[in-house]
């Protein structure tokens, strides 16, 4: 199974040469004109990193962190959980059983987006992509929560079957810390 090895984390955190082992992967994507996605995909899953949401609407920031996740879809719904959940912001917060799918659980249920994901340089964050694609500003990836342009849907779950994933809420920021935030951040492309 792709990435098994990768299922833990201190293997992902403590083995050597994994940046060696992603740039050589990339290179030979590129030689063979094939993807290897779900290689490239194991080789750049986060632990233990920072991430900051901000609500546009609102101007809200949050400090979360993120380990084990496999695919923005798994972002998407873990950050709904951590967020619509709590009452942090509007939306619809995904059910249980679809959260404990992204996080440890067996299988995909459908669950639905309460808000469209944009990166601090205005480009859509789309499901299909991975967590390390997020930009950084200043060594911290940002998420922007904008509202969604139109009803999305898809199965949540985990791109790592044998990966636990993990978005753990820790904060939310200062209003003037957002608001600087969102001043640095562009306006979404559309």
């Amino acid at each position: 199974m792709c990435g098994a090895l990768l299922n833990s984390p201190r293997v992902r955190r403590e083995a050597p040469g994994r940046e060696a082992l992603r740039a050589a992967v990339a290179r030979v994507a590129e030689l063979a004109d094939e993807e290897f996605k779900c290689l490239a995909y194991a080789l750049a899953v986060l632990d233990d990193e920072p991430l900051i949401a901000l609500d546009r609407a609102t101007g809200a920031g949050f400090a979360l962190r993120v380990s084990g996740i496999g695919d923005n879809s798994q972002l998407h719904t873990l950050l709904a959980d951590a967020l619509i959940g709590r009452g942090l912001v509007q939306g619809e917060a995904p059910s249980a059983d679809a959260v404990a799918r992204c996080r440890d659980q067996a299988g995909m249920v459908p669950t639905t987006s309460s808000f469209n994901l944009v990166g601090a340089d205005g480009q859509w964050i789309w499901n299909e992509g991975k967590p390390a694609d997020i930009p950084a500003v200043d060594g911290v990836r940002i998420v922007v929560l904008d509202p969604p342009p139109y009803r999305r849907s898809w199965p949540a779950g985990r791109f790592f079957p044998g990966m636990t994933g993990e978005l753990v809420y820790e904060h939310t920021l200062a209003p003037d810390v957002s608001a600087a935030l969102l001043a640095r951040v562009a306006a979404p492309v559309r």
